[in-house]
């Protein structure tokens, strides 16, 4: 079988990549040393940067993380086979070189760089990237993420509990050398080699802690650019860093010697730390981001991805399993008044569950959304006339609806709005608004102890897929059971039997979100943006639409 060196995939969505400065970021409030200010210390010469977090870390585990928050902490202090670059692209980071590819596409033969080590000292080799994805595949360690897996051999019969681990299709030729072989090609896999699920893991390590693992700082090793430091529990620490890591093999790139985070999530208290320079960038929303737009450091970045409804369809008498009820939901919100008068955070109205700028066709290059139409809309007599079609079909008069929301500033005020709004437009809705912590609201998900939540997807790589996978029946993210036989069948013949035939796999996709969106099996709300004042003082903080947002390799504060 022919081997060739892998030109590394480059995706239309790179034009949605910023290689700008800038984070979410605020220094601390209390009175520590990580708290006395931002930018570079003049009595000790160090390179700090502080960032304001809306929310805390759900987990810091390689296996368990599903959220932005612990993909930006995960991306910083671990490095898998390759990192994304400031243009998006995957480069070699913990591989020596690109990887040589079969011809059919099926095999991946790496060579991993020998002068990368954990924080301890003892080298990463091959056999921490076999035990890392064998127990992210593991249905023992409950990973929502192991459908990531699906392209790697054997990866979804041993998620299912039907065949062991150790058949993964991932072998350590040598301590420095792997052997990775997939179900089928996948055009989107070198993304996923810079995906943070799939970073290597040290069994030991994992075993020393047990159930402890990764739960703070001192509980884990770490092989990338910066360390974990001050974490004190995923889901309740409001403060944590990053320090620069000595032992990593490409430390003199490194320019920063702590990034600290804060988390808050009242926007004024965020835009009173930087203006006192106590922070070097904070979002903002609401009112605060109109107030703030004429500001020189404010910032719009767009990212990939979508907000929407999630309507608990696990029950069969759910009322959510109705078409009819869940159309007169979506045609009842106004979206563009939303993200103007209420976000006001340079979010756009969702035309679909795919968002904007995520890829374009092959052979036209029209974007995914465009070709897709228009699905989602504003129109009170429409919302009206699906509720009393839902009213009859449920034998009801009135419904009364717990919406789960994040309990951020931002989360609470669209909450009141789609309270008030709904309720105003179809009559006999009655909405409660249940505002909680980022991780609560995670974990309730997982339960099924919601009615609607609003939730949200940010892509994991440039591709349909990343999107319409997640709602295929049994998908563990689709959390809501949304289920239709023909669009489960469509994502299946896109990822095999259309796999190597570009324009058919647009069509499956294209046909699959139609499918979604004509059952509005979930609800698109808005596209996010976020605004935030940034310090023109931080540089080459690279921020990727796509996967992990930010990287802080390269990033250094300008004196």
């Amino acid at each position: 079988m022919g081997f060739k060196k892998k030109a590394v995939l480059g995706f239309a969505a790179a034009a949605l990549v910023f290689a700008f400065a800038a984070c979410t970021t605020t220094g601390n409030n209390t009175s520590d040393s990580d708290a006395a200010g931002s930018g570079n210390n003049a009595s000790t010469g160090e390179q700090v940067y502080t960032y304001v977090e809306r929310q805390e870390i759900p987990s810091a585990d390689p296996s368990l993380a599903t959220d932005e928050v612990s993909f930006v902490a995960l991306n910083n202090v671990y490095e898998g086979i390759y990192r994304l670059d400031k243009d998006n692209h995957p480069q070699p980071a913990g591989a020596a070189e690109e990887a040589e590819v079969s011809e059919d596409g099926l095999i991946y033969r790496i060579k991993l760089r020998e002068d990368a080590v954990w924080t301890d000292g003892e080298p990463v080799t091959a056999e921490n990237y076999v035990y890392g994805w064998q127990r992210t595949v593991d249905p023992d360690t409950g990973s929502e993420y192991a459908h990531m897996f699906a392209p790697v051999k054997n990866a979804e019969k041993i998620s299912a509990g039907e065949m062991d681990k150790k058949e993964l299709g991932i072998k350590a030729v040598s301590d420095y050398e792997l052997e990775i072989t997939l179900e089928k090609a996948t055009p989107y896999f070198d993304y996923l080699l810079a995906f943070p699920s799939f970073l290597p893991q040290r069994q030991d390590i994992v075993e020393k802690y047990g159930k402890d693992y990764t739960t703070n700082s001192e509980s884990a090793v770490y092989n990338g650019p910066f360390t974990l430091t001050d974490f004190d529990g995923p889901g309740t620490d409001t403060n944590w860093s990053y320090t620069k890591n000595d032992m990593y093999w490409d430390k003199d790139t490194v320019k920063l010697d702590k990034i600290v985070v804060d988390v808050i999530k009242e926007a004024p208290t965020s835009l009173n730390l930087y203006q006192d320079g106590q922070a070097d960038s904070v979002p903002l929303s609401g009112e605060l981001a109109m107030q703030m737009k004429e500001d020189p450091d404010y910032l719009v970045l767009e990212g990939a991805s979508t907000f929407y409804l999630e309507l608990n369809q696990i029950d069969a008498d759910s009322p959510y399993k109705n078409a009819n009820l869940r159309k007169a939901l979506s045609y009842a919100i106004n979206r563009d008044a939303l993200v103007t008068q209420i976000l006001a955070n340079g979010s756009t109205a969702a035309e679909g569950l795919v968002p904007k700028g995520l890829t374009t066709n092959p052979d036209t290059n029209e974007d995914f959304s465009k070709e897709a139409g228009n699905s989602v809309v504003y129109d009170e007599k429409k919302a009206k006339d699906y509720w009393t079609k839902a009213k009859k079909e449920l034998k009801i008069d009135s419904l009364d609806i717990d919406l789960l929301v994040d309990d951020s500033d931002g989360g609470k005020k669209m909450a009141e709005y789609l309270q008030g709004s709904l309720g105003e437009v179809l009559e006999g809705i009655n909405i409660t608004v249940s505002p909680v912590p980022f991780s609560v609201r995670l974990d309730r998900m997982s339960k099924s102890d919601f009615d609607v939540a609003v939730s949200g997807w940010g892509a994991d790589y440039a591709d349909p897929s990343s999107f319409l996978d997640l709602f295929v029946t049994d998908n563990s993210y689709n959390r809501g059971q949304y289920s239709n036989k023909k669009y489960d069948e469509l994502v299946d013949k896109a990822a095999t039997t259309d796999l190597s035939t570009a324009e058919a796999r647009w069509q499956d996709y294209l046909d699959a979100e139609k499918i979604i969106m004509d059952d509005m099996g979930v609800i698109p709300i808005y596209q996010k943006a976020e605004v935030f004042l940034r310090t023109p003082k931080i540089k080459d903080l690279y921020y990727h639409s796509t996967g992990a947002k930010y990287d802080f390799k390269w990033a250094y504060m300008e004196e």
